[in-house]
């Protein structure tokens, strides 16, 4: 089975995790520091700060952000519902936000509908949170002009879109955001066998962060209540979990990121060569677009009874397929708290998507393949 995404290591990534695995640290020791260092020169974001997971990026950034229970928060439908979940971990009140048919992002119009009504109820969102589906940048400029009019703080989920760009400047910057999640899961545009990144301009927000990732425990003597202690204290101002990263993944992450204009590149070619090869009647292919950090090549069928059916003949020619993503807003925990919400576009959308293989090593005669079932199936 040929997975729709899968990670590419090579001897660099090894010997970058050996050296680390023969030193002194495999956690807590400099490898982290040299990442998050390297994060910031490639993204030109002011402030990094890694975690154990893409996940636990989402929830740091929150409550870094400050949101606590009783806030709200808007995202998209159509994302991993991590994006959603760390904010009610924190007691928050979650909403989602329709999206654009064409992309499946954030759609600003429908953002502008939903903030005019919820002014008037006094119910307006404390976080909005886009996500940048598939590697495709959201339009920030459109959701920060109406953010800013109503004062709301701007979160970029941006797990799929490292290696992409924003308005010129590389995805991470957050020239339009409070800060931006990154994950470094297998899949995604380089990998530090799990993980994740908040980045920011904000120097408070990341002291915070960084404090949040280890149980809420300050060890800098700058920052603590109670000045003039001994060198064995520590100060605990805040409740936070254990969301280290390990040396041993900072160092992977770190050489993958060495390489990630290299694979960014590789899977531009990739999707050149499905936007080449398929053809069929009806099917809507993601734009060719210069930003995009192709972390998927999502089609979309003419009918959703297209894409169940042709999810199933590829796998059943050994190539593995995805849906990103089934609705948060219909998943059954959601369903059940905020009740039945009607999200047509972002629903149509779902229902009719299909992620195809798409990685830096797929090679040229398995996206052909892969296109030739695609066109044979829906043609």
């Amino acid at each position: 089975m040929i997975g729709y995404s899968r990670q590419s290591v090579d001897d660099s990534d090894l010997e970058a995790v050996a050296r680390v695995l023969k030193s002194d640290f495999l956690t807590q020791g400099p490898e982290v520091e040299a990442f998050e260092h390297a994060l910031c020169e490639y993204t030109g974001a002011a402030h990094a700060v890694v975690v154990n997971s893409g996940s636990a990026a989402l929830y740091v950034a929150y409550a870094a952000a400050g949101l606590k229970a009783g806030g709200r928060l808007w995202t998209s439908p159509l994302t991993f519902v991590a994006t959603a979940n760390a904010a009610v971990m924190l007691g928050a009140e979650v909403d989602f936000v329709d999206v654009n048919p064409s992309t499946g992002n954030l759609c600003p119009r429908a953002l502008a509908v939903k903030l005019e009504k919820a002014a008037a109820e006094n119910a307006l969102p404390d976080l909005i949170v886009p996500v940048h589906l598939n590697g495709l940048s959201c339009d920030l400029s459109a959701i920060s002009t109406l953010a800013e009019r109503y004062g709301i703080s701007i979160i970029e989920d941006a797990s799929h879109a490292l290696g992409g760009h924003c308005a010129g400047r590389p995805v991470g910057a957050c020239q339009y955001s409070k800060a931006t999640t990154l994950s470094f899961h297998p899949v995604k545009s380089i990998t530090a066998g799990e993980g994740g990144a908040v980045l920011t301009n904000d120097a408070a927000l990341a002291r915070l962060a960084t404090r949040l990732r280890h149980h809420g425990i300050e060890r800098d003597p700058e920052f603590w209540v109670r000045s003039g202690q001994p060198g064995h204290y520590y100060e605990q101002p805040d409740l936070g979990f254990n969301f280290r990263l390990s040396d041993i993944h900072a160092a992977l992450g770190r050489s993958q990121l060495s390489r990630l204009d290299h694979f960014v590149e590789a899977r531009k070619k990739r999707a050149h060569w499905y936007a080449e090869a398929l053809e069929a009647p009806g099917l809507a292919l993601p734009p060719l677009d210069t930003d995009h950090a192709w972390h998927l090549y999502a089609i979309r069928c003419a009918e959703a009874s297209q894409r169940d059916s042709l999810f199933q003949a590829l796998r059943a020619e050994g190539f593995g397929t995805a849906v990103h993503y089934p609705p948060v807003h219909r998943q059954l925990y959601y369903e059940k708290r905020l009740g039945r919400i009607e999200l047509p576009q972002a629903e149509n959308y779902a229902s009719r998507c299909l992620s195809l293989p798409l990685f830096p090593g797929l090679p040229r005669k398995q996206v052909e393949r892969v296109a030739e079932i695609v066109n044979g199936h829906l043609g």
